[in-house]
């Protein structure tokens, strides 16, 4: 099973080297695993090898080539000693980066911790410094990463992600000198650093389930956060807070919660992924807006592209795509949330109350009722 599992991570290695088209990465980690499997599978790595060998270097090779930096560059991109792969991920997105869809609360949060950099001079000049360092909390897909690439095109420095694939290495020790060499690479000059889903390598150091080599890794990032220069800004991110060592948590200067969209951010998000296709189906907005309640905007963001391809091919029409999209999310919704979509979609005027009932599931008696409670309450809100 062991000899299994490191097959299979061997294989991942591999796949992620080919789709970010590091070919000299590639050919480094094939030449490992050559050396690796030469005792344990023979046949394997003699074909391994020879497929590295047959393979002359092209100067026009389709991936993109990653050459081994030199030990002594002073701003070499730091690499795992192992497999080669590079320890931070870098984005330097134009000023011009679309904003993310945020409330009105979060927006405020981010703009302070903007200005507060922008205006570094004033607040020097008071005795103060800009926040160093930030934690977003919030569960997938509400903008966490998208908003680290907003902060950095608007402060117009490059954002490094930190790759945690490559930072665990499966060597002794060799973990946390990863993790610092990729600190030590980013504090050089002004940047963003982005730490997603720290909580993998930031677990309370009480926790017993874990290896003495992850506990490091938090004694690590507890000196790196102390130290960070206020010339740089440290993000991290987190689905799970309550993973995350208290001692670290203390540490941060901000912590920023993003929410689940609510229905103003939902109608936005909807507007701007429909693009070019939102006069063609303007008239669901509202009805999408209901349907995609509960989601994260990746969410509704892959399903609107599904809807803008769909259409593009001319493989059904606007209603169809509709109506279909209704009848599954309809069916994830208890019985209360069904009713007010089967309400929505007969007081949108998009569908009838026949179809209304038919793909929510809900009669039609139910939705007559309840549609003329609806209208009433309104009435009631116009007199008033």
């Amino acid at each position: 099973m062991d000899e299994q599992n490191a097959v299979k991570k061997d294989l991942v290695q591999l796949v992620r080297l080919s789709l970010l088209e590091q070919a000299d990465d590639v050919r480094l980690y094939v030449a490992r695993l050559v050396r690796k499997y030469r005792t344990t599978e023979p046949q394997l790595a003699e074909q391994l090898d020879l497929f590295l060998k047959n393979r002359a270097t092209r100067t026009n090779t389709p991936l993109r080539r990653a050459a081994v930096p030199p030990r002594n560059a002073e701003h070499a991109m730091p690499v795992d000693d192992e497999s080669r792969l590079t320890l931070l991920r870098t984005f330097n997105d134009p000023r011009d980066f679309p904003e993310p869809l945020l409330s009105e609360d979060l927006g405020a949060s981010l703009s302070q911790l903007l200005e507060e950099r922008r205006q570094a001079d004033r607040l020097k000049a008071a005795g103060l410094e800009p926040s160093r360092s930030a934690i977003f909390v919030g569960p997938p897909g509400v903008g966490k990463s998208l908003t680290a690439r907003w902060i950095a095109a608007q402060l117009g420095v490059p954002l490094y992600v930190l790759d945690l694939t490559a930072v665990m290495s499966s060597l002794l020790g060799k973990s946390g000198s990863n993790l610092r060499a990729a600190l030590d690479f980013a504090k050089r000059v002004p940047c963003v650093l982005f730490l997603d889903e720290i909580d993998a390598i930031a677990k309370r150091r009480s926790d017993e389930a874990d290896i003495g080599e992850l506990k490091r890794l938090v004694n690590v990032i507890l000196q790196e956060v102390d130290n960070w220069p206020v010339t740089s800004l440290l993000i991290a991110a987190t689905n799970h807070p309550e993973l995350i060592d208290p001692a670290l948590w203390r540490r941060f200067d901000l912590e920023i919660k993003f929410e689940m969209p609510d229905e103003t951010a939902i109608k936005d998000s909807v507007r701007r992924f429909l693009g070019n296709d939102y006069p063609l189906l303007a008239k669901w907005i509202d009805v999408l807006t209901y349907a995609f309640k509960g989601l994260s905007i990746s969410d509704i963001e892959r399903s609107i592209q599904k809807f803008r391809r769909t259409l593009v091919l001319g493989i059904a029409s606007d209603t169809d795509l509709i109506e279909e999209f209704i009848r599954g999310r309809a069916q994830m919704l208890e019985h209360t949330a069904r009713i007010e979509l089967a309400v929505t979609l007969t007081n949108s005027k998009t569908l009838s109350q026949h179809t209304a009932s038919d793909l929510t599931g809900v009669s039609r008696d139910t939705i007559r009722k309840h549609g003329n409670k609806s209208n009433q309450t309104k009435e009631r809100y116009k007199k008033a």
